[in-house]
């Protein structure tokens, strides 16, 4: 099997939202198949998404406390101060960029890669991935502990209750179509 819990992902706003992604992200990396990262701009951010959704301002905390304290050493700190020296097309993403270059991670996992120009990033020995293109990386390199960790996250569905092909139908619903597909193949 390979895999590295030392290989790090920075994750955006857009990847932990909607919640299916989240889950699935939050699986994978529970299963120690990446090492996830967020800064709290990035967290501030998710929680104006759900708030703006429609999720209680209550209930958007305890997703947020719950997440960190899921994985107490995600939170990236002290990184705020790398910002103002960064060059982005969208200034508003600067803080994703200076959370991975303090962490020294590998990769940003983002849905608006176009936002991070990858000669840009290569000079910080980072890339963007697209969620859909970065979880199949994963589910290739590890399948067994992918579907483990899928089917282990689909155990939870009980509000309302699904089977893996209702969840592989969110994901595809999401656009996150090969990762679905992909899992499938190994169901």
């Amino acid at each position: 099997m390979i895999h590295s819990i030392r290989f790090t992902a920075v994750l955006d706003t857009n990847v932990i939202y909607p919640v299916i992604s989240r889950d699935l992200f939050f699986w994978f990396a529970h299963y120690d198949l990446y090492t996830p990262k967020w800064s709290k701009n990035i967290f501030d951010e998710w929680k104006q998404v759900m708030v703006r959704k429609g999720v209680s301002v209550q209930e958007a905390l305890r997703r947020v406390e719950k997440a960190n304290l899921a994985f107490p050493d995600a939170l990236v700190t002290n990184y705020e101060g790398l910002t103002g020296y960064l060059s982005l097309p969208d200034e508003n993403d600067r803080h994703v960029l200076a959370a991975a270059i303090k962490t020294i991670a590998n990769v940003i996992v983002t849905n608006n890669v176009r936002d991070f120009p990858s000669e840009y990033l290569n000079s910080f020995g980072l890339v963007a991935k697209k969620a859909d293109d970065f979880l199949t990386d994963i589910i290739d390199l590890n399948h067994d502990q992918s579907v483990a960790a899928f089917r282990e996250m689909v155990s939870y569905k009980k509000k309302p209750p699904l089977n893996e092909y209702a969840v592989l139908e969110q994901l595809r619903k999401i656009k996150l179509t090969e990762t679905a597909n992909l899992l499938h193949k190994f169901l």
